[in-house]
């Protein structure tokens, strides 16, 4: 019978279900509250939320709930003064504070009982597994600390959250500081990313960490560390950053245009290029082998066939341009932009980027046009030949190149469905036998 434990239903990894059932114990939920407190404290302080006096100052002690005011998204707001503190609490920037500081405490508390039991069991475990756990427990917080203080007040632009938000999402720093709810927005999506992240992680490697009150993860041989390997994991890294920010980067645009004014190409450019593109890098990049189940199934039905034609499509007019008409209307790729930056005029399809020539303007270029639209194109072609790269960090590069590989029974299609169980990968003991 096949051991379904491997492959979650899609609901246990968006509930992050494992993660949760880890830290339920009472010591390791007083650590995630701890951990939420103070990165709480920190961010509030830095976003100049909560602003300390010491000495005291001269000020008299009230407090009031402000009803209304300027952007609409911070009211209501509590205003508490007196002479030792003020604490500002606006209401948008509020809930993103208290959902960024939940996100940060489950993260570190996850990392830090991975952590210590991958340490605790590092003479009978390989160093992989502790240096991947570790590293990959870890990015939750590193990633908040990335826009500390971004979500609470627009004061906090000196920090550099912002301008890497800005040049990720090819907008302005003073169009985020006008329109401070993207910040927050940004920050949560980005950092829930890497808890979905850090919960594939407890799927892989469940039997170094303690029981989860009935949510339990099998062990699947990880794949052996080697250069496919590594080439495998940073294309996942890279699609998986690509594919956030440049889905996001739709809402950035909303910051300036009027979405229910938009023309239908700039609606095309939201949908086939940002979220098509976008999603597909990043369920590639997240849940590589469900993916490629999906195009196997998909491989010779009529809604597989347009999906793919749409990823071409989108991916053809990101990593290469589109003609005048439409790359004026706001649809339109490298091309249109690489000309724009050198000064060629708009009647020839070329479209200023937004950025100035330089080092953030060439990363955009190469990860979020080419290799977005690369991948999009190859994966409407030739679904099997761009996936295969990123199976090589799931089941090691024999194993993925033999469950790629075509066989006898197989149906007549151009993407297989392959031979590796539903619910499961090859376990190291299975190979013994």
């Amino acid at each position: 019978m096949a051991d379904r434990r491997a492959s979650p239903g899609i609901w246990v990894l968006l509930s992050l279900s494992h993660s949760r059932a880890l830290v339920r114990r009472p010591r390791f939920f007083l650590l995630v509250i701890g951990i939420a407190v103070v990165y709480a404290l920190i961010a509030m302080v830095v976003g100049t939320m909560l602003e300390v006096f010491s000495p005291p100052a001269h000020l008299a002690s009230y407090w009031v709930i402000l009803t209304a005011g300027t952007p609409a998204w911070d009211y209501p707001a509590l205003l508490a003064v007196n002479p030792y503190f003020i604490l500002a609490l606006p209401f948008l920037p509020t809930v993103f504070m208290v959902l960024t500081s939940a996100g940060v405490g489950l993260g570190m508390s996850v990392a830090a009982i991975l952590s210590a039991n991958l340490l605790r069991r590092r003479k009978t475990a390989s160093a992989r597994p502790a240096a991947v756990g570790t590293a990959a427990g870890l990015t939750p917080a590193l990633i908040a600390l990335v826009t500390l203080g971004a979500c609470c007040s627009t004061t906090a632009a000196a920090t550099a959250g912002i301008g890497l938000t800005a040049q990720a999402t090819g907008t302005s720093a003073l169009t985020l500081l006008a329109n401070d709810w993207y910040l927050g927005v940004f920050q949560l999506v980005i950092l829930y990313v890497a808890l979905l992240a850090q919960e594939q992680l407890l799927t892989v490697y469940g039997a170094v960490v303690p029981s989860t009150d009935g949510l339990e993860s099998a062990s699947p041989a990880p794949a052996p560390v080697d250069r496919r390997f590594a080439a495998g994991a940073i294309l996942r890294v890279a699609l998986l950053a690509a594919g956030v920010t440049w889905s996001l980067a739709m809402l950035a645009d909303w910051l300036t245009v009027n979405p229910a004014a938009a023309s239908a190409a700039m609606w095309a450019s939201w949908l086939l290029q940002h979220q098509l593109v976008g999603f597909a890098a990043i369920l590639a990049a997240l849940l590589p082998l469900p993916t490629y189940r999906a195009f196997a199934r998909l491989a010779s039905s009529s809604a597989g066939l347009g999906l793919r034609l749409l990823l071409v499509i989108g991916g053809a007019s990101l990593a290469i341009g589109t003609p005048p008409p439409l790359a004026g209307a706001g649809w339109h790729g490298f091309v249109n932009e690489f000309i724009g930056a050198v000064g060629v005029s708009s009647t020839w399809g070329a479209v200023s980027p937004g950025l100035a020539i330089g080092p953030a303007l060439a990363v955009r270029w190469a990860v979020q046009y080419l290799l977005l639209g690369s991948f999009a194109i190859a994966l409407g072609l030739r679904p099997l030949a761009a996936l295969r790269p990123i199976l090589w960090t799931v089941t090691g590069s024999r194993e993925a190149s033999r469950s790629a590989r075509p066989t006898a029974a197989a149906p007549t299609t151009s993407l297989p469905i392959p031979p590796v169980p539903e619910g499961r990968l090859t376990l190291a003991s299975d190979t013994q036998r």
